[in-house]
């Protein structure tokens, strides 16, 4: 695919991601493009999450849909993909189950599984492995015609780690701590494995007409201040040190690198020292806190709203956001404004353009 895209109509996310002074605070949300939309039923059809993913053309229709819904009130759209495409390019087999989520029918039991060391020893090709992402996110960058900015995202390491060893989603993480506690050499080998694919995945991202990257560490929460700092840490940030260099390899520019370490606001002082532009936040933090702690350093953070408020009323989502418009300094600079996770199902996407238009209005004052 040729890479002749349109101009840019709206920069203000990378603006703010970059840390200019902006006219208000940019919007975007996680999971946008989703399950809360009835329009996103009708164009997946039959089809199951992952092969959704594998169709650029089905991939780039639900991307749009929420930037065509909410026309002028999102200032970024994401590509509709997912963070599991990592582990299934490293080999392993991912499946989406109805009403459960993504299973993984071997996961990787221990460091004596032949499985860890086939994954651990093999080389992935990322460009052939996950060419439909990056063909995706091609189509996905000429259809927005520059309307906004096209968001790149991977799982981080630790996350897509709990994921190979647990065989999915879980509430104990037993596996999980099983790794780390028994055998924290091995682990942090495929830890490494890890993030060398994401930084080649989000390169490759970029390089597609991606023009600016978030780092998923959902479960980052699941850790304790000391093991985050050995088992996730020293990946998000081999992450933001090595994008950038690869990008340039590519004769590519640098984009602004969003992390999310969703739960670990125990560590956001030392995430801010990561290397990372934009610093996303859960719900858990107060957004004024989350200002003192960053201090003068010029990081931006992003977030932060419960994405429960999107249930309530109008005057609950006049007030939520109002409290982060004041605790994260007005919205003119220094603050991406999000929720503090995904959409859930069943919102009202009519809720949702209210959130929207109050964070416009509000942060523009």
């Amino acid at each position: 695919m040729s890479h002749d895209f349109e101009p840019l109509q709206n920069d203000l996310i990378l603006r703010t991601a970059w840390g200019q002074d902006v006219e208000r605070a940019p919007i975007w949300i996680m999971r946008q493009a989703g399950r809360y939309l009835p329009e996103y039923h009708e164009a997946k059809g039959t089809r199951d999450f992952f092969e959704c993913c594998r169709d650029p053309e089905v991939a780039s229709t639900l991307t749009l849909q929420p930037i065509e819904r909410f026309a002028g009130l999102l200032d970024a759209s994401i590509i509709f993909s997912d963070i599991l495409v990592i582990p299934q390019a490293m080999g392993m087999v991912v499946e989406m189950v109805d009403k459960k989520g993504p299973h993984f029918p071997n996961p990787l039991k221990s460091p004596d599984d032949g499985q860890y060391s086939k994954v651990l020893g093999q080389d992935v090709d990322v460009a052939t492995e996950l060419g439909y992402v990056y063909d995706a996110v091609t189509l996905t960058r000429k259809k927005l015609k520059g309307r906004v900015p096209l968001i790149g995202f991977c799982g981080a390491p630790w996350t897509l780690f709990c994921y190979m060893v647990e065989g999915g989603g879980t509430k104990l993480f037993i596996e999980s701590k099983k790794w780390i506690y028994l055998y924290p050499e091995e682990a942090k080998a495929l830890l490494q494995k890890i993030a060398e694919v994401c930084v080649e995945h989000l390169a490759l991202q970029v390089k597609a007409g991606a023009q600016m990257v978030q780092v998923f560490d959902s479960w980052a929460g699941e850790l304790s201040p000391s093991t985050f700092k050995k088992f996730s840490e020293p990946y998000l940030a081999y992450i933001a040190k090595h994008l950038p260099a690869r990008l340039k390899e590519l004769g590519l520019e640098v984009v602004p690198m969003i992390v999310f370490p969703k739960g670990a606001n125990y560590a956001l002082d030392s995430v801010c020292n990561l290397g990372y532009d934009v610093v996303s936040l859960d719900w858990l933090i107060d957004p004024a806190e989350a200002v003192k702690i960053r201090g003068n350093r010029k990081i931006v953070l992003q977030g932060n709203a419960d994405p429960g408020v999107l249930y309530g009323s109008k005057a609950s989502i006049s007030e939520t956001v109002q409290e982060m418009v004041q605790g994260f300094g007005g919205g003119k600079q220094g603050w991406i404004a999000n929720l503090g996770h995904g959409i859930t199902p069943f919102v009202k996407p009519d809720d949702l353009k209210f959130y929207l238009e109050e964070v416009q209005r509000l942060s523009s004052k």
